[in-house]
């Protein structure tokens, strides 16, 4: 009966806790007491206790936002009806296209249609990702029809962002939203998954970009007709033997008795289009991180379960604080961003409310760790006791979805 009175006194303390927490209309997080520590103290790092756990789960909270509005701008013919015509013929050759191959290509048996874009590869974190630059507005209706109808990709070519082929955002791991290191060159933000249709073609960008990049210029051809008809031979005649070439339709030039039976009603389903915001918190927090390199998503995580409860409440706090990341007015006059291209910087939006932290964070060198991460984290409220919490519910969050 010994252990009897230390049950009941755990217990009572856990009840205190949770009936606290549920009154302020907070998110129920367990810490020892061993993670908060006096404002006097010194900025000494504490080891959390293992009985921590943030909840509930990221991956299930969807960031709630006003929806977005597109802006008419960057693309004037972005709201117009455009038909598609999906290649069937991709060709990457050994140099520039002269204008005169280019015609000949026109007048290939079955080619109704041709385009030369630019073409390159770039590394992000050694990682090779092909890439074709092109115009927006001229290569719309060289995708599918789903795509060639969504403004936001076309707009968001138009700013010089990437977008990303959908299987290849699952290959790679790519975020929505998230600000990738090219490899010697710019960061560039994925604001668009799409299904291209274009076989080992990762991803668009402009050919603004693309000629930033170093691409070959005018070395990517698609050609246009019915399926099955261009033949490859004919291509290969005119562009060399150097040239690769993808034959975009091969399925059709399959017998149909050969094709499997489950193929065919695969040609009708929807293809699906994600422009600009990622799906839950736990990929909004992910994709806001990669803005400030070597920041983890954790500890954005941390400061906005504590500022918000993850945007349960918004604020106004008693000092003026706004939004899902508690942002003084006059320092998000500074530091906040349009983090889904939506063309404003909302303060009460977690779309731009995230990345504008992980921008402040950055700008006080969060991103070089240790003690400067911890000062990066006391500048965003001035108290060593909010620090050692924040650090505290980041390393359970790290536990948690390691």
């Amino acid at each position: 009966m010994s252990g009897l009175p230390s049950f009941r006194a755990v217990m009572l303390m856990v009840i205190a806790v949770l009936a606290a927490t549920a009154a302020a209309g907070g998110v129920v997080v367990l810490v020892g007491d061993d993670v908060v520590t006096t404002a006097q103290e010194p900025p000494v790092r504490r080891q959390p206790s293992p009985r921590q756990s943030p909840a509930p789960r990221l991956d299930e909270l969807v960031p709630t936002a006003a929806p977005v509005k597109q802006p008419v701008k960057d693309l004037a013919r972005a709201g117009s009806k455009v038909t598609a015509t999906p290649p069937r013929v991709l060709a990457i050759a050994p140099g520039p296209v002269p204008k005169q191959t280019r015609f000949r290509l026109g007048e290939l048996a079955g080619v109704r249609k041709t385009t030369v874009v630019d073409a390159g590869a770039v590394k992000v974190s050694g990682t090779s990702i092909n890439l074709l630059a092109v115009d927006p507005a001229d290569f719309r209706a060289w995708t599918p029809q789903p795509v060639a109808d969504q403004p936001a990709v076309w707009q968001a070519l138009a700013r010089g962002e990437l977008v990303a082929d959908a299987a290849a955002m699952r290959k790679f791991g790519m975020i929505l939203g998230a600000v990738y290191q090219v490899d010697g060159g710019p960061r560039v933000r994925v604001a668009a998954s799409a299904p291209l249709g274009l076989h080992g073609v990762d991803g668009l960008v402009s050919a603004d970009l693309g000629r930033t990049l170093g691409f070959a210029q005018g070395v990517a051809v698609l050609l246009h007709g019915k399926e099955g008809e261009i033949r490859e031979s004919g291509v290969r005649r005119l562009l060399g033997k150097g040239a690769q070439i993808v034959m975009l339709d091969a399925s059709a030039r399959v017998p149909k008795q050969r094709q499997p039976s489950q193929d065919q009603p695969s040609q009708g389903q929807p293809q699906q289009v994600t422009v600009g915001r990622p799906g839950s918190y736990l990929e909004l927090y992910k994709a806001s991180a990669t803005r400030c390199p070597g920041l983890s998503w954790t500890v954005l995580a941390a400061i906005g379960q504590v500022e918000s409860s993850h945007g349960r409440n918004n604020g106004p706090s008693s000092a003026g604080a706004l939004g899902p990341m508690q942002f003084m007015p006059a320092t998000w006059k500074h530091y906040g961003v349009d983090g889904d291209g939506d063309g404003k910087k909302d303060i009460w939006s977690p779309y731009d409310a995230v990345p504008g932290a992980a921008n402040y964070l950055c700008a006080n060198k969060a991103g070089q760790g240790g003690e400067r991460l911890r000062k990066a984290i006391w500048f965003y409220n001035h108290s060593w006791d909010y620090v050692n919490k924040v650090m505290g519910i980041a390393e359970a969050y790290a536990r948690t979805y390691a």
